[in-house]
């Protein structure tokens, strides 16, 4: 992954976060497993770079976790978004969508759309 695609990506952690915890409590591994699956391959974390963001999400108090002790297992904390946490992330989509709009019709995405010179 290049230096600016770990930039988007550590920008946007808290955001994939909580929109996987939308669907379900997850611990840290699953949550990261979950955004490899859905973008197939495209996004991986790091430990270094979703564990501090779990950890600060939970702070300001838009997941929480909890220990889980499962038998044979290690301990492990699951985190499940919370009613502040959903919130947040409807505002966070709002801001994403306006801006990779606003970004789209600048660059352009598609052949002959802005951004794309044409043929004189």
């Amino acid at each position: 992954m290049a230096n600016d695609e770990r930039e988007l990506l550590r920008g946007s952690t808290p955001t994939l976060a909580l929109a996987v915890l939308k669907d379900e409590a997850q611990h840290g591994y699953a949550i990261a497993r979950e955004v490899n699956r859905r973008t197939e391959g495209a996004l991986k974390f790091k430990q270094g770079t979703l564990y501090p963001v779990l950890h600060a999400l939970e702070r300001d108090g838009l997941i929480a976790g909890q220990w889980e002790h499962l038998d044979g297992e290690r301990p492990r904390k699951v985190y499940t978004i919370t009613s502040a946490g959903r919130v947040e992330l409807t505002r966070r989509t709002q801001v994403w969508q306006r801006f990779s709009g606003a970004v789209s019709s600048v660059i352009g995405t598609s052949e002959g759309g802005a951004g794309h010179e044409q043929p004189a």
